[in-house]
């Protein structure tokens, strides 16, 4: 049975770890669109109607779909100074007890994420500027980043409980 557990969280791992270096990627993306709407607007003197609004949704995808890779690879907050000061069994205590909350945190940004996002899709929601990009893939990154998030804190704690390998993340 561990190995099955093992193999899930490796596989978990190695799916956040290939979605936060993909995401990384887009910074260049954003770059080129930023020096692109620098261009038009110092030498041509035009803005462009899409550099804006793309660069925002590029930004909002890599930080939602990206917390994942950050989570795989135990970088988010965490108070270490009094969690180190307490006992195995009192850390593994507070670690179940704080994966209840966690999961209501995800749970909410899969379900509420998920009906803003088929709505917006249903509806062809745009941005209503005059480019108006349609928007919903952008929301629809709020429950995937929910789902990625879910099954990387369900890694994180079958580690942590002892129940798979402690090695880690697929870096």
């Amino acid at each position: 049975m561990s190995s099955r557990i093992d193999l899930f969280c490796d596989f978990v791992d190695r799916l956040n770890s290939w979605v936060g270096r993909g995401l990384a990627l887009t910074i260049f993306i954003v770059t080129g669109v930023i020096l692109i709407e620098i261009f038009t607007r110092s030498v041509l003197g035009q803005a462009t109607s899409w550099s804006n609004e793309t660069t925002i949704y590029l930004s909002a995808c890599a930080y939602l779909l990206s917390g994942g890779y950050a989570l795989a690879h135990r970088k988010h907050v965490r108070i270490d100074v009094i969690y180190e000061l307490l006992s195995a069994r009192t850390r593994t205590r507070l670690d179940l007890f704080t994966f209840l909350f966690f999961c209501l945190y995800v749970g909410a940004l899969i379900w509420v994420g998920s009906t803003l996002a088929w709505t917006s899709f249903l509806q062809s929601e745009g941005t209503g500027t005059p480019w108006n990009p349609r928007i919903w893939p952008v929301k629809f990154a709020i429950p995937l980043a929910g789902l990625l998030l879910l099954l990387q804190g369900i890694a994180n704690l079958l580690r942590d409980l002892g129940l798979a390998r402690r090695e880690g993340c697929a870096t």
